[in-house]
């Protein structure tokens, strides 16, 4: 397969093309957490434990211009923002879910399976 251009960026296989839109620490993490419901900014900072609320907004704003993630604003007071998984979104939820499973079998075959995994 020839490498390619995308955003200024060279690509040279689809494996690293797609980990630029959904890899690194947070991405999949927030994507997991929305795959079953949408969330408010606050309830997201709530459940991922150790991303700062700079973090969040930056991997927010990546993920929805990505077309992952779709960000819903009501005019009201205070202001209210809710954030959902878009059918993109649940096609990287998909390879995520494979993820964690190999990451809880090596987990078991290095013996440091978290507390109510096998």
């Amino acid at each position: 397969m020839p490498d390619f251009l995308f955003n200024n960026k060279r690509y040279y296989n689809p494996v690293e093309f797609a980990m630029d839109r959904i890899g690194g620490t947070w991405k999949m993490p927030i994507l997991w957490r929305l795959k079953d419901r949408v969330m408010r900014f606050g309830e997201l900072m709530k459940d991922i434990p150790h991303i700062t609320h700079k973090m969040l907004t930056s991997q927010l704003r990546e993920l929805e211009a990505e077309g992952f993630v779709e960000r819903r604003v009501y005019a009201v007071v205070p202001p209210k923002v809710e954030y959902s998984i878009t059918p993109r979104g649940l096609r990287a939820v998909e390879i995520v879910d494979v993820i964690r499973r190999y990451g809880l079998e090596l987990m078991v075959e290095y013996g440091i399976a978290p507390k109510g995994q096998p």
